[in-house]
C-alpha cells in the first residue's frame, strides 16, 4: 500500500474517524533548522497556495484518483459542483478511492474526499463534512498549518533558514511537508469556527442544516467501535463528536429550523439510462 500523505484539514482531527500509517521523522538537519528559529521569515497566503498546489499535486500520484467518468466523480459534481467559489477562495476537488473516512482542504482550494467518507454519507451530510473542510480555508486555518509544516520540515538547509522568503522545494521536499502537515492540529476554536462556517453553509444555500448534526452523529457511533481507542488518542486536543453534534443541534433550534434527520439513500453508483421503448410502425396501405 502506498504510504498516504493526509495534507491538512485532516478529518480524524476534526471529524473524527480514520486511521495513519505514516510516521513522521524529521531527521537531524530539520530539527536543526527548526531549533534555528525563522526570524524574519514571511509568509503569505500566496506562499501557502503554491506550496499547497505541490504538495496536493505530489498526493494526487500517490493515491488512486477518481476518473472524470468515474460513479464517485460524477456523484461529487452532481452534489459540490455549483459552489467551486466563495468569497476569497476557488476550489477544485477529486475523489481518492480509498475505503478510509476522511476528507481534507488545502490552502490552495484543493478539497479532496475519500470513498470510504461517501459511502456512509448521504449528500447533505456529505456538504456538511466539505462545508467544515471549506472554513478552513476560508478562515486561513489551512494557510497556518502549511506554513507551520514548511517551518517544521522544508527549512532544512542553512541557507533556507536563513531565508526571508519561501524557497524552491524539490518533489520530495514537498512529501514531507505534506507528512509534516500529517501532525498538524487546530485548536478547539479554529474547529468551532469551521463547524459553524458548514452550518452557515448549508444554511445559506438552502440545504438541510440538521445533516451537520447527523454528520456527527455518524462519527461518534463509529468511534464507539473498534477505533475507539484510536480516536480517543487522536481526539485528545478536540472537542468530541457527541458535543458537536448537540452544539449543531442548538444552532437549529435556535433558528426554528431543528427536525430529527433522516438520512436519504446513498447512490455511488452511474445511474442506469431508461431504455426507449420500441416504437411500432404501422404499414401504410397502398390505394
Amino acid at each position: 500500500m502506498k504510504k498516504k500523505f493526509i495534507v491538512l484539514g485532516v478529518l480524524f482531527a476534526m471529524f473524527g474517524v480514520t486511521k495513519m500509517n505514516a510516521q513522521i521523522n524529521l531527521g537531524d538537519r530539520a530539527m536543526g533548522a527548526v531549533s534555528k528559529g525563522i526570524s524574519g521569515f514571511t509568509f503569505s497566503d500566496a506562499d501557502a497556495a503554491t506550496l499547497s498546489k505541490a504538495a496536493v499535486a505530489q498526493m494526487d500520484k500517490e493515491h488512486e484518483v477518481a476518473g472524470p467518468t468515474d460513479p464517485y466523480t460524477l456523484r461529487l459534481n452532481r452534489v459540490f459542483g455549483k459552489h467551486t467559489a466563495g468569497d476569497g477562495y476557488t476550489l477544485n476537488y477529486k475523489v481518492y478511492k480509498i475505503k478510509e473516512v476522511n476528507a481534507f482542504a488545502t490552502a490552495d482550494g484543493s478539497v479532496r474526499v475519500y470513498s470510504g467518507l461517501m459511502d456512509i454519507m448521504d449528500d447533505n451530510e456529505l456538504l456538511a463534512v466539505i462545508g467544515h473542510e471549506i472554513g478552513h480555508v476560508a478562515n486561513h486555518d489551512s494557510r497556518d498549518a502549511v506554513k507551520a509544516a514548511y517551518q517544521k520540515e522544508a527549512l532544512i538547509d542553512a541557507v533556507a533558514s536563513q531565508s526571508k522568503t519561501v524557497s524552491t522545494l524539490t518533489d520530495s521536499e514537498y512529501g514531507k511537508i505534506g507528512s509534516a502537515m500529517i501532525d498538524s492540529k487546530h485548536s478547539r476554536k479554529q474547529e468551532a469556527e469551521a463547524d459553524l462556517f458548514s452550518y452557515d453553509f448549508l444554511k445559506k444555500n438552502g440545504y438541510n442544516v440538521n445533516a451537520e448534526e447527523s454528520a456527527f452523529r455518524i462519527l461518534a457511533k463509529m468511534s464507539e467501535g473498534a477505533e475507539a481507542s484510536f480516536i480517543d488518542q487522536m481526539m485528545s486536543s478536540h472537542p468530541d463528536s457527541k458535543k458537536r453534534a448537540e452544539d449543531a443541534k442548538m444552532r437549529a433550534e435556535k433558528d426554528g429550523m431543528y427536525k430529527p434527520y433522516v438520512q436519504q439513500k446513498i447512490v455511488n453508483t452511474v445511474p442506469v439510462p431508461a431504455k426507449k421503448k420500441a416504437v411500432k410502425k404501422t404499414a401504410t396501405k397502398k390505394k
